[in-house]
């Protein structure tokens, strides 16, 4: 097919170098125009003529030279180096048509083809409520606050201060290309809302202390969710809540607050813990208590039972014998009486005129013993 313009062109239309669809024709990919073959050949020829000596060229060299071109050309123009972390995705005549592999893959040149390169193995991470910035070490918050995006109302309401990094990659490269018209944005904004709803629907209080993982996975499966209604192949691979405070005007009185919360807990705990140790002992002693009048109940009935049956015994062994009966009754009462007395009986008939020295031996070696 002879070309019928010099000047970058295949085809022509209003004077123009135009392609048929009224766009500048590309062999190389998007936003490229293709070399014009006859014009590269004619100048490599007018430089060929030049180095040559005597200004003549070899017709084969002259045919190996333009079979070299021509398959740059064609390599050039017809493949596509698709990278180990890319994704090619190919819009034929601007539908849908394949994904290529990573590697070295056929295309057919511009407007024909179309080839996006997403990179689908690279972690995406998008900032909540501040900018900040990545190093080889990982992620550190060196930004600013934007208050209007961390600033938020808790279930409880409170004001609390948060802010977040979310970490993203592709998971569809087609949905990622043609479903949502910006992808980073649209992360950001429903990594927001997500936040907020979560936070919205709890106190404050866990959220600073012992929820805050509890609250991040809540977050990731709220976006998934959402994103995953959008069809926007993504995947979120994790939510990190890098600051949650009070706002800044509140803070100190925040501060007293949680301090006198700690110092309520504590006292709270102390009290339980005197109860736990003075109830037992106390429901010990009651016990005690019953269990000594119990004893002391049956003892006394079991004394009182006894006398009245040796009483009625007593007594009728003294209808039978009375005057038998008084006197071992009076020798027991006297025999209990004075059994508990100490006492020295001397018999005057039997010692003389006086009374023999006597040196109460029990008696001092009793009050020695009770002085110890």
């Amino acid at each position: 097919m002879p070309w019928s313009n010099q000047n970058g062109g295949g085809w022509k239309s209003g004077g123009r170098g135009d392609g048929p669809w009224g766009q500048k024709p590309s062999g190389g990919g998007p936003g490229q125009q293709p070399p014009d073959i006859e014009e590269m050949f004619k100048k490599g020829q007018d430089k060929l003529k030049q180095a040559m000596p005597g200004g003549g060229m070899n017709k084969s060299f002259l045919f190996l030279v333009s079979a070299i071109a021509l398959a740059a050309i064609a390599f050039f123009g017809f493949t596509v180096s698709v990278k180990p972390d890319e994704v090619g995705v190919v819009l034929r005549f601007g539908k849908f048509h394949a994904q290529l592999p990573p590697g070295l893959n056929f295309r057919a040149p511009y407007p024909i083809d179309k080839i996006y390169l997403p990179k689908v193995t690279r972690i995406n991470q998008t900032e909540v409520g501040f900018r900040g910035s990545s190093t080889n070490r990982g992620f550190q918050r060196t930004g600013r606050d934007i208050p209007e995006e961390s600033l938020m109302l808790t279930g409880d309401e409170n004001i609390i201060d948060v802010d977040f990094v979310v970490f993203w990659q592709i998971k569809d490269a087609r949905n990622y290309l043609f479903n949502i018209q910006n992808p980073v944005s649209t992360v950001k904004e429903v990594a927001e809302s997500a936040m907020r709803s979560i936070v919205g629907s709890s106190d404050i209080e866990p959220i600073l202390t012992e929820e805050r993982a509890k609250t991040e996975i809540a977050v990731l499966d709220l976006m998934q969710k959402t994103l995953d209604q959008y069809g926007a192949g993504i995947v979120i691979t994790q939510v990190k809540m890098q600051k949650v405070d009070p706002p800044v005007d509140v803070i100190g009185a925040f501060r007293d607050v949680q301090a006198a919360r700690a110092d309520q807990v504590r006292l709270q705990n102390e009290a339980e813990k005197f109860a736990e140790r003075v109830i037992p002992e106390a429901r010990g002693e009651a016990q005690k208590i019953l269990q000594e009048a119990q004893a002391y109940k049956e003892q006394t009935i079991a004394q009182s039972v006894g006398q009245a049956d040796r009483f009625v015994k007593v007594y009728n062994e003294y209808k039978k014998a009375p005057e038998v009966t008084r006197k071992r009754l009076f020798l027991e009462t006297m025999e209990k009486v004075l059994g508990r007395s100490e006492k020295i009986i001397i018999d005057s008939k039997s010692g003389g005129p006086g009374v023999v020295p006597y040196l109460p031996l029990n008696e001092l070696t009793r009050k020695s013993t009770g002085g110890q």
